[in-house]
């Protein structure tokens, strides 16, 4: 399972970056939006999988639990990815007529590093504290 993961995600990055591509070189004339396709599809597929994981790991159990599910983190995460790319769509795709300053653009990654900063923190020092034998599983 984990390979078909991984190829799917290569195969998902190749075909935004030969888009791109395209698109800087002005060889296609597309919208921003569809260059940015396959990221989305990709994102709503984690989506997805991270709403079906809280819903199958917490249907029986207390708030708490709920709560503290780790694919919470993973769900706001994926929905600051997903209005980042937008906000850079909006900027690339209507730049004359919307003049949106560059820290409105990245807003939404601003609110996300520090979030990924405080969370990769935390696992390192349980992983340094001996903890590690829990992240195996």
């Amino acid at each position: 399972m984990v390979m078909h993961r991984a190829i799917v995600t290569w195969f998902i990055l190749l075909v935004f970056f030969i888009l791109l591509c395209l698109q800087l070189e002005t060889r296609i004339h597309w919208n921003w939006f569809l260059i940015f396709l396959p990221l989305w599809v990709y994102d709503v597929i984690l989506l997805i999988d991270a709403l079906f994981n809280i819903i199958i790991h917490c249907k029986d159990d207390m708030l708490w639990s709920i709560i503290k599910n780790k694919n919470n983190l993973l769900v706001m995460v994926i929905l600051l990815k997903i209005a980042a790319q937008v906000m850079i769509c909006l900027k690339l795709e209507y730049n004359k007529t919307l003049e949106l300053e560059l820290y409105q653009v990245l807003a939404p990654l601003w609110v996300l590093l520090p979030i990924l900063i405080v969370d990769v923190t935390i696992k390192l020092f349980k992983v340094s504290n001996g903890d590690w034998t829990s992240r195996l599983c």
